[in-house]
């Protein structure tokens, strides 16, 4: 048989299918690979988070010879590198602040809060934006995304919603020229966004000539198009101006963008640093620093990636499986033998000891004795960004040698700019941490005009108002029942979906101040009608919500599914009111609903993203009827609760024991005679059956046995309903003992 045939026959003899076994063994190989670097990246990122730097360096760094590691993977290791360097800068600072450098003298002291200035930049409070926590910002704080939760309340920050319809027209009224000026910085950055950065630059210069109380932010845009345009050196002039004027964690981040453009990639991770030591949250900084991270870490191309066993030669010869790597880890002195490791990988690459060097000296390594030398990954264990690539290998080297952070000497804070304008008199003492001036703006009391604040759904003044991301604002019960109806904006009907599902109708604090603020009169009488409306829900005789739906019981779990806007509305009022107490009713063809119910406690609600909900009640006490009304769609009635005549007398208090007991053995008995699914479906959906109770007239309602029977028995309502109704316990059990012995008279197929 020729060598064709024989590889046929084989393939026939495996089902049809020719396996390879190289192939089998690389796969293997390469889904072990896999493993290992899953287990090295997690175990870098739990030293990382112990504050375990220079470990989690060699792990992020073999963990990137095993495959490819995303920025984001970095996040708990840029972390611990933040957490080191402002634990140094607060080092080389407390020398300043025990001569004496107090609070009140470095200016830092909180002046009142500016009810029209951005919570960000500070700046006023030009074309504001309302986010879901119901804080405002000026629109270019939350377009640049600068940010990811709220300076107030740490709320989540989308970015996407629009201006505040109102809010923007009361500052259009009461400062026209502020908002013409914060339009100016807005078309700046429309421009720079758009690419037409020369009309950018154009614009931001006349607004710095014409402008001064704007000229730090339009620096701060033209700075940003001078990149756009690679002219770095007027960029880097306009940032660090800021920096020098206004010490705020844009204009750092803006300057360490200028330096990462300009190639200076060791200068730009630390001033990035900085901007996050000044500001945690500046987000956009943290993108940068992990990215910067990665490229410091990753090998320099595809040819230096060596299999499992080539990378454990070059760190320990333990990992080349999982159990041994997390042991080795854990057990291994880690300066002695990453010592010798690298110091081996040092003598061979020199250039390689460079970029260790570099970003060990973050001010974020141990004492200078501690350093530790050379490499465990070989020379490509560490790679500067590319954003120089016309530098050769010996330029990189020199820029990472270069210090990437404050020596045991330096002060931790930016550059400040040139000599120039220390000479102007903008620089600042490096012991002292510049804080903004703030100015509280008033408006002129003659334009307050309470029309200006009026809801355009009640038409009266907002009470608790609310702004939806379309950035129009109602009073939150209004805007409440409009949802209830459809998903949309009343006024621009657009989509409130997602706002819906949220269910976070958190009220406009600028709004709600002014009124409160400038308008008592007209909130305390405007709080005085919502008490008084709120007050007549909360009585549970007067005018009680009814739910015309299904029978309930004292003690009995009654689920509901709520879908129509008229119960959207009760269920949320008595919520509000705090009763969490609704009346239930089954239907009367004539009167609307039936003269008897009972009330239902609120346990739980459980909001569906399109506005229903899934109520979880138990029955309470039982009512009758004495009047009807209807109320904003639903039912409403007065009533009077039903309770039990007590028995007092010995004797028939002992034949209303045995009676009960009788009642209860013979329930027992026919609860277990019933099919498994039956008895199944009854469990999912009232429970077990209650357990004897020892004083059978302990409450008002009687024995909860009783309760659950007649909800399990398959009876006609109005019959149960009779039950229902009725104030004797001898006179329910005896009811209760007929339908038992009906049913079980009856062959059960």
């Amino acid at each position: 048989m020729s060598f064709q045939g024989e590889a046929e026959a084989a393939t026939e003899e495996r089902g049809g299918f020719f396996i390879d076994s190289d192939a089998e063994d690389a796969l293997e190989e390469q889904e072990q690979e896999q493993d290992q670097h899953e287990i090295i990246l997690q175990k870098a990122n739990a030293l990382a988070a112990e504050n375990c730097l220079k470990e989690a360096i060699d792990l992020f760094s073999v963990a990137m010879r095993y495959g490819p590691v995303r920025p984001e993977q970095l996040s708990t290791f840029a972390d611990c590198i933040l957490r080191n360097f402002k634990s140094k800068a607060a080092r080389l600072e407390a020398p300043s602040a025990r001569s004496g450098d107090t609070k009140e003298q470095r200016g830092d002291e909180v002046a009142v809060e500016d009810l029209f200035s951005c919570p960000n930049c500070h700046s006023f409070l030009g074309e504001p934006v309302t986010a879901a926590c119901g804080h405002s910002y000026c629109r270019r704080c939350l377009q640049r995304h600068f940010f990811s939760k709220c300076r107030r309340c740490s709320g989540s920050i989308a970015g996407e919603e629009k201006v505040n319809v109102v809010l923007s027209g009361l500052l259009d009224k009461w400062f026209p020229e502020e908002v013409k000026r914060s339009k100016s910085l807005h078309q700046v950055d429309e421009l720079c966004r758009r690419k037409l950065n020369h009309d950018a630059v154009s614009l931001a210069s006349d607004l710095i000539r014409c402008e001064p109380e704007t000229a730090a932010v339009a620096r701060l845009s033209r700075a940003e198009a001078y990149t756009a345009l690679k002219q770095y050196k007027l960029a880097l002039e306009d940032s660090e101006f800021c920096c020098a004027t206004e010490l705020s964690a844009e204009a750092v981040f803006r300057k360490a963008m200028v330096l990462h453009e300009m190639g200076q990639v060791d200068k730009a991770l630390q001033v990035f640093l900085q901007c996050l030591a000044l500001d945690e949250d500046f987000h956009s900084a943290k993108r940068q620093v992990e990215t910067i991270l990665c490229d410091l870490l990753s090998p320099a191309g595809e040819s230096v990636k060596v299999g499992l066993r080539e990378t454990a030669y070059n760190t320990s010869p333990h990992l080349s499986s999982k159990s041994h790597l997390a042991e080795d880890v854990q057990t291994r002195n880690p300066v002695h033998k990453q010592h010798q490791g690298r110091t081996a990988s040092a003598h061979n690459h020199p250039d390689q000891e460079k970029r260790w060097e570099s970003l060990e000296r973050h001010g974020l390594s141990r004492a200078h004795s501690l350093r530790m030398h050379g490499s465990a990954c070989g020379e490509e264990g560490l790679k500067r960004v590319c954003s120089a690539p016309q530098l050769g290998d010996q330029d990189k080297a020199s820029l990472l040698k270069r210090k990437l952070s404050v020596s045991d000497t330096e002060p931790c804070l930016v550059d400040r700019g040139s000599n120039k304008y220390k000479k102007q008199g903008f620089a600042k003492s490096s012991k002292k941490k510049p804080s903004k001036e703030k100015t509280c703006r008033s408006f002129p009391k003659d334009l307050l005009d309470a029309n200006d604040f009026e809801c355009s759904l009640c038409m009266r003044l907002f009470y608790e108002p609310v702004t939806t991301p379309c950035g129009h604002t109602f009073c939150k019960s209004c805007l409440e029942r409009c949802l209830d109806h459809t998903p949309q904006c009343p006024l621009c009907k657009e989509s409130l979906k997602q706002y819906l599902a949220c269910r976070k109708y958190m009220v406009t604090t600028v709004l709600d101040t002014l009124i409160k603020q400038y308008l008592s009169e007209e909130h305390t009488e405007r709080a005085r009608t919502h008490l008084e409306e709120t007050g007549e829900l909360s009585d549970l005789t007067k005018n009680v919500p009814i739910f015309v739906c299904t029978m309930a019981y004292p003690t009995v779990p009654c689920p509901l599914h709520v879908f129509e806007p008229r119960y959207r509305l009760m269920i949320r009022r008595c919520m509000d009111t705090g009763t969490r107490q609704f009346g239930m009713c089954i239907n009367d063809p004539q009167k609307g609903f039936s003269d008897y119910g009972c009330m239902l406690l609120i346990r739980s609600v459980h909001f569906l993203p399109d506005g229903r909900s899934v109520v979880d009640t138990v029955g309470g006490k039982r009512f009758r009827v004495l009047s009807r009304g209807m109320k904003d769609g639903y039912s409403i009635a007065d009533i009077e609760h039903l309770e039990d005549t007590r028995v007092e007398d010995g004797s028939e208090l002992t034949t209303l024991q045995e009676l009960h007991d009788d009642v209860y053995e013979q329930a027992r008995v026919w609860f277990q005679n019933l099919k498994i699914r039956f008895r199944n479906q009854i469990l999912q959906h009232f429970g077990p059956m209650p357990e004897r109770e020892a004083d059978i007239q302990a409450t008002a309602n009687g024995p909860a046995c009783c309760w659950w029977l007649l909800a399990v028995l398959p009876i006609d309502p109005r019959y149960q309903l009779s039950v229902l109704s009725m104030t004797t316990l001898k006179e329910r059990l005896v009811k209760i003992q007929h339908i038992l012995t009906y049913l079980q008279s009856i062959p059960n197929n």
